[in-house]
């Protein structure tokens, strides 16, 4: 029988649900994320260190656990909030459940509580800290309030380089800093013949031009892009030469504070599968799937170097930027 537990937000709010998952008392910020599908790769993507994971859609686990599917080779986040929770999943790839593998990876799991509230207190006062714990006179409910989470990236990141050759011919020689990577980032490469070399994040910009790439890719990765001073350091050298770079989440954020532009903090972010970007020129729109916090500042990008590509239809901020050089 599934125990009681609480989500305690930093605003004072609690939520009442059932424990499932590992039995921990642990804190990071709460976001919620809208894909309907995409729990596995939800839970192993490396942006979400650090956070809570609230799941809008209401029935999750019914496909189990298929570690073909995961987007690193553990999960990331520090909870999962859900609804409801299949205990019996169907599916022919299935190799467990979702339960058992919260449990075998130590993540604690709450269900049973009012997602759709819980939604829009985020929607409406943003995203907060909060704690899962069992104990609401629990004295980390306290330390949860002032906590800032720093150095994420730092912890995902590859800690030394590696390579990945594509099964066919080798097209292109590409250099991929880590600052969270996703494991299909890699695959949709090497599909297209690159030969990827694997970089920790603070590798050196002259380590780099010393590989003489045909270009530069800048993962995906979590937490306040102004954090990564040094990185933002170094890709200030990189914009300096001729090689192609190409920026996705993180890495396009960073990208844009080495040249100058500036970031700023979204209210409650944009996690899930069904985001419209719209291509400023064509005005046409596509759903996108994303997972960032932050973004960049129209206002702030500097149209002598660059232009606005892709904005969200829902709140008008960037989503892409083409250099001109």
């Amino acid at each position: 029988m599934s125990k009681t537990a609480y989500l305690v937000l930093e605003n004072g709010q609690i939520f009442k649900g059932k424990s499932f998952g590992a039995r921990r008392e642990v804190y990071g910020e709460t976001v919620f994320t809208t894909g309907m599908t995409g729990y596995l790769e939800t839970l192993t993507d490396p942006s979400y260190y650090g956070q809570i994971i609230v799941q809008t859609f209401p029935l999750i686990g019914n496909y189990g656990i298929i570690p073909a599917d995961f987007e690193s080779n553990s999960i990331k986040a520090r909870a999962y909030i859900v609804k409801d929770w299949c205990q019996e999943p169907s599916n022919f790839r299935c190799e467990g459940t979702l339960d058992a593998f919260l449990k075998a990876q130590k993540i604690p799991g709450l269900y049973d509580i009012d997602t759709r509230a819980l939604t829009k207190v985020i929607r409406e006062n943003g995203t907060m800290n909060g704690i899962i714990t069992d104990d609401l006179n629990s004295p980390l409910i306290e330390t949860m309030k002032r906590d800032v989470i720093h150095n994420q990236v730092e912890m995902v990141s590859t800690s030394k380089m590696y390579v990945e050759h594509p099964e066919g011919e080798e097209k292109y020689n590409v250099i991929m800093y880590d600052f969270g990577l996703k494991e299909n980032i890699k695959r949709e490469l090497l599909k297209r013949g690159c030969k990827l070399t694997v970089v920790p994040y603070d590798t050196a910009a002259k380590d780099v031009i010393n590989m003489h790439p045909d270009g530069i890719m800048l993962s995906n990765g979590p937490g306040d892009p102004e954090d990564n001073k040094g990185v933002i350091e170094e890709l200030k050298k990189l914009i300096d030469t001729d090689i192609p770079i190409f920026g996705i989440c993180l890495g396009h954020q960073l990208l844009a504070l080495a040249n100058g532009f500036k970031t700023m903090k979204l209210k409650y972010g944009h996690r899930g599968a069904n985001q419209p970007a719209m291509d400023v020129v064509t005005k046409r729109v596509f759903i996108t799937s994303q997972n960032h916090g932050y973004a960049v500042m129209n206002d702030s990008i500097d149209w002598r170097i660059a232009k606005e590509s892709f904005i969200n239809v829902n709140d008008g901020t960037c989503e892409g930027i083409d250099y001109i050089n």
